[in-house]
């Protein structure tokens, strides 16, 4: 019977609008586990609204999974959709893991260490994991490669998902059912408060923000200046004097690290691209003798401007932004492949 009681005492404190007492000041509210964007909807913020439509009949995480990884969609009938692209999947360029150690900046050296350290590819998408807690997508340059197509895309990620399905990955757009699964997937692996850095003076102002006691508007900038709300993107040329190059000393040692992680995930057995790489003096002596020229060899040349998709052969390269692989970096996978192929 006082079991009883207690249930219904907390129901009535709920009901009432109080604290239950879970949530007393001697128990806190939040922990590493806990979702950012359930903290932000209990400060009051409304800037996420693009959460995934189940009313629609077929709609599932777990297909939204398979299209994401695998490139298909599982039909009713036990059949495999057509392929969403027959060159790329979506990992093909995103990684499904946090891939940066500080997420409130882009900075490529520490997201190459980062990734090297877990044993994830250096890409040149920004990683699926937190992109539904993102408000703005296909930033910065994008518009220069894209066009109109960007001005629908760059505050609904559902525009942004299509374009990435249509343009990234040269296929055919995503029906309703599966645009609305890959998005429920994408919400599972949206932040944790535990991804932020956050202290414990932090820790506590989130609790007072929740609580009242403290201001919400300036718990809300803190929680997002913890997380970029998109990624930047700056397209950079190739330097003017390819011989000189960018006039930086490039470490070999970090430039391998790029060539593992990053040249390799793509060409290695020709995985994406019909230009196959391996670990062979005759690739890396290949890479580097073109790197200065003015050829679709040259690392330079296909890292900055990418190559573009034609009839036959629609498996093309995305170029690495600034942010994705700096002026530094480039010169560090130079030196590498010039002391590789001796």
């Amino acid at each position: 019977m006082k079991y009883l009681f207690s249930i219904l005492a907390i129901i009535s404190l709920i009901f009432l609008g109080a604290k239950s007492p879970l949530e007393s000041e001697d128990n806190p509210i939040f922990n590493e586990k806990t979702k950012v964007s359930d903290v932000l909807e209990r400060l009051g913020d409304k800037s996420i609204k693009h959460f995934p439509n189940t009313s629609y009949a077929g709609v599932s995480a777990a297909q939204g999974e398979n299209l994401v990884k695998n490139g298909f969609f599982q039909t009713k009938s036990e059949k495999k959709s057509a392929k969403q692209s027959k060159h790329f999947v979506c990992t093909s360029c995103h990684n499904l893991e946090r891939e940066d150690p500080d997420l409130s900046v882009a900075d490529p050296q520490a997201r190459l260490l980062y990734t090297s350290q877990r044993g994830i590819p250096f890409l040149q998408g920004t990683t699926l994991y937190g992109a539904v807690n993102r408000t703005s997508f296909y930033n910065g340059d994008y518009d220069k490669k894209y066009g109109d197509l960007v001005r629908d895309a760059r505050n609904d990620i559902r525009e942004a998902i299509q374009l990435c399905a249509v343009e990234c990955a040269q296929g055919r757009e995503l029906n309703t059912t599966e645009l609305e699964s890959v998005l429920a997937y994408l919400w599972k692996l949206e932040l944790r408060l535990g991804d932020l850095n956050l202290d414990a003076q932090e820790y506590e102002q989130l609790e007072q923000g929740v609580r009242a006691k403290g201001n919400k508007k300036e718990t809300i900038e803190l929680l997002k200046s913890k997380y970029l709300q998109g990624s930047p993107a700056t397209f950079v040329a190739p330097p003017e004097n390819r011989k000189k190059g960018n006039e930086l000393i490039g470490d070999p040692n970090n430039g391998e690290l790029i060539y593992e992680n990053s040249c390799l995930h793509c060409h290695e057995e020709s995985r994406y691209s019909f230009f196959s790489l391996d670990h062979s003096k005759f690739s890396t002596k290949h890479l580097s003798k073109h790197f200065e020229r003015y050829t679709r060899y040259s690392v330079y040349q296909v890292g900055r401007y990418g190559t573009p998709p034609m009839n036959g052969k629609k498996a093309y390269m995305p170029q690495y932004t600034e942010e994705k692989m700096s002026r530094q970096q480039m010169e560090d996978l130079r030196a590498y492949l010039k002391k590789a192929s001796r």
